[in-house]
């Protein structure tokens, strides 16, 4: 251990005899101590919520989405299997897509009718590990009635159960005398999914693509699009670009899922960074605290440091001295934070205690992720703050005469 650390920590447990400037290096641990825990937890909580968003979003809607610039895609097959040889592109299916009207016992809804084909929906679609009754396989007709999977808050909402009957009324009906006359069909609810996202569980519903096609008027096997999944959601810009140079010939563009939630996630982004900024503001009071302990230190050292002068220490030691002070106090209130936040962030990560209205917030609870980079960077940023605390004081005192101080001694 080297002189200016030794003196240092002398000074830190002699501190116990100053019960003044004991107090105030005691606010200055607890509020270093406060903000770390803070950060922690909130920035462990936006990680979770982003991610949870994301995934529920990429559960419901692919990765990449091809559609066509108008009507339909008249060759899905073909444009399929074009995509499948793209490298990072593990599954793809099609899709039609429409609004729709599902009337039954309990009232009238407005659906946003997606047609997915059972047999490949699960290599892009969450749609199977979200059900929570029935199964997406009841999708084909039984007895010539074809099914329809709906979302939980729908089901509750109109007091549907599996098994039961409802209609379906499309927007592109047929003129008659009378006047326009919207097609109506009858579907049988083959099951009820959820995926947490309450505006995904009270408009969505599946039907497979020849019911949606019957149902809309739509002729010979054309689809709305295609979606793709991809092993790394974080390529999808490189991805999308591939696919977009491989179906060039093809009158359809081209979308990522990073395109389509720019704003959003964007948005995300900026509220971690101003949380984070904020929250660093309560660190920031702790090394104030650390600033007026250490400027009282010096007051009240002035003999001890003209003596450690005139022995020969110059002033850069007497600095570091000073600052191995301060910034001794902030990892220790560093630590002291990682060990209330990590704990509490743990905690509600396993048990989930603190719920969220799912009819005002897209999840029910408070997600928490915790990153090495994140909880990395927090710990960084408290002992640069502290660090920063220290130089004013130990600069003040390193500028002391060691003839001054010990002039009336």
């Amino acid at each position: 251990m080297n002189f200016e650390l030794f003196i240092a920590l002398r000074y830190i447990f002699a501190l116990r005899k100053q019960s003044f400037i004991a107090i105030i290096s005691l606010f200055a641990v607890c509020g270093v101590a406060l903000g770390v825990a803070a950060l922690i937890v909130v920035i462990g909580v936006m990680n979770g919520f982003t991610k949870d968003l994301r995934d529920k979003i990429l559960g419901v809607n692919a990765h990449v989405l091809v559609s066509a610039f108008s009507g339909g895609i008249r060759q899905p097959q073909e444009l399929a299997e074009l995509c499948r040889q793209v490298p990072g592109v593990t599954g793809v299916t099609p899709f039609v897509y429409s609004e729709v009207m599902l009337s039954a016992k309990g009232g009238v809804k407005g659906v946003v009718l997606r047609g997915i084909d059972p047999a490949t929906a699960d290599q892009v679609l969450s749609l199977t590990r979200d059900m929570v009754s029935g199964s997406v396989n009841d999708l084909e007709d039984k007895d010539e009635m074809p099914g329809v999977i709906i979302g939980a808050e729908m089901a509750k909402r109109l007091g549907l159960g599996v098994g039961e009957m409802v209609n379906l009324l499309s927007p592109t009906g047929t003129q008659s005398a009378v006047g326009f006359t919207p097609k109506v069909r009858v579907f049988r609810v083959a099951g009820i999914f959820k995926t947490g996202m309450f505006e995904y569980d009270a408009t969505l519903g599946y039907v497979t693509i020849d019911a949606a096609r019957n149902l809309l008027g739509f002729k010979g096997d054309i689809v709305s699009g295609l979606e793709v999944r991809l092993a790394d959601v974080y390529a999808a810009g490189t991805v999308s670009d591939q696919i977009r140079s491989k179906l060039h010939d093809f009158p359809v563009f081209v979308r990522n899922w990073q395109e389509m939630n720019a704003n959003l996630f964007a948005a995300l982004e900026l509220e971690k960074t101003a949380m984070f900024i904020i929250l660093a503001m309560i660190v920031l009071v702790g090394s104030f605290s650390i600033v007026t302990m250490l400027v009282m230190l010096v007051m009240q050292k002035t003999k001890d440091i003209a003596v450690l002068m005139a022995m020969g220490a110059d002033e850069r030691s007497i600095r570091r001295i000073f600052m191995y002070q301060g910034t001794f106090i902030g990892a220790v209130g560093t630590a002291l934070g990682y060990g209330i936040g990590l704990p509490v962030a743990l905690l509600l990560k396993k048990y989930q205690f603190i719920k969220l209205p799912s009819d005002v917030y897209p999840v029910d609870y408070l997600p928490v992720r915790l990153e090495f980079l994140d909880m990395t960077l927090i710990g960084v940023a408290a002992l640069a703050l502290c660090y920063l605390s220290t130089i004013y004081p130990a600069r003040r005192a390193a500028a002391l005469k060691p003839s001054d101080a010990l002039r009336y001694e």
